[in-house]
């Protein structure tokens, strides 16, 4: 059935077919089976993602055409995320090794990276950011490809995650102003200030984690899961993010579906939630002088709340 095709569109068509028939679930940095299908036939290929339609029509070696079906069968059987399978994915328009070594990298706050976190950082002079529970490293080190006058600093309490940070800091020719720190949140970072605090923490709720499809299984569940309300690790950046900003300083978040939860746990707390092109993602944004006025009502929650 497979020997009619031949070319990089008829794998594409063939691959996003056979997905789609499967009942695949697309949530690794895409939500729809050709998107999927196109990343997975163009990186095993070692294709651009924006190769031009032109090059559609050309047609594969025997050995290549072998290899995507492979991986076309692997994704099904397993239902490993794409980006492990060819150890690929893009972030804020850039490439970045993935693997099973963190989560595979998605944000919308690739959206704010592109954007130069306008209007939030509007006016506002950074020299210093931190991309707190990094994974892989991509936010940190696409902040720092944006900005080639900040100095960035990734911290992750996972070695794994570190080891594979590293790699990317490598791979984007960074190692002058980004490092990688083992840190379970702020606890190895002392008396370390930033202009800029962004966070995507684990913030999936323990009854979400039991109820995700089997390509999360892939992924670290230290990325993932954050307690019944899905706040453990975000409440304790909070509490300690003041200490680590400076004056003018600003902390970004991304939590997800436990907005919800957030807004009714601190209904007080000035929360900002960012507007993307598609809408609200979850993700927001706080002054320090905010984080200080809001100090125990903060600490009290995350001190208190039950688990």
């Amino acid at each position: 059935m497979t020997a009619e095709l031949a070319t990089i569109v008829d794998l594409i068509r063939y691959a996003a077919s056979r997905f789609n028939a499967a009942g695949l679930t697309f949530g690794h940095s895409h939500d729809n089976a050709i998107d999927e299908a196109t990343h997975l036939v163009l990186s095993s290929l070692h294709l651009p993602p924006d190769l031009p339609p032109a090059y559609g029509p050309a047609r594969l070696t025997a050995e290549e055409r072998s290899r995507v079906l492979a991986l076309i069968e692997r994704r099904i059987a397993t239902r490993e995320p794409v980006a492990y399978l060819v150890g690929e994915a893009w972030f804020a328009g850039m490439p970045f090794k993935s693997d099973r070594r963190a989560l595979v990298p998605r944000s919308p706050i690739a959206e704010l990276i592109e954007d130069d976190f306008s209007p939030w950082l509007d006016g506002r002079e950074v020299q210093r950011a931190l991309d707190l529970c990094t994974g892989s490293g991509c936010i940190g080190i696409a902040m720092a490809a944006h900005n080639p006058g900040w100095r960035v600093d990734l911290a992750d309490i996972s070695e794994d995650a570190l080891a594979l940070a590293r790699e990317n800091i490598v791979f984007h020719r960074l190692e002058d102003r980004v490092r990688a720190i083992r840190s379970d949140l702020f606890e190895a970072l002392a008396d370390e200030r930033y202009d800029l605090i962004v966070s995507n923490p684990p913030y999936v709720t323990d009854a979400e984690y039991a109820a995700l499809p089997g390509e999360y299984a892939h992924e670290p569940r230290l990325g993932l899961a954050a307690g019944r309300d899905g706040l453990d690790i975000a409440l304790r950046i909070l509490d300690r993010a003041a200490e680590h900003l400076t004056g003018d300083g600003l902390l970004v978040v991304e939590v997800g579906e436990s907005e919800r939860a957030l807004n009714a746990l601190l209904p007080e707390v000035p929360f900002v939630w960012l507007e993307f092109e598609v809408g609200q993602m979850g993700v927001f944004a706080l002054k320090r002088q905010d984080l200080v006025e809001h100090a125990a009502a903060i600490h009290a929650a995350a001190r208190t709340r039950p688990r």
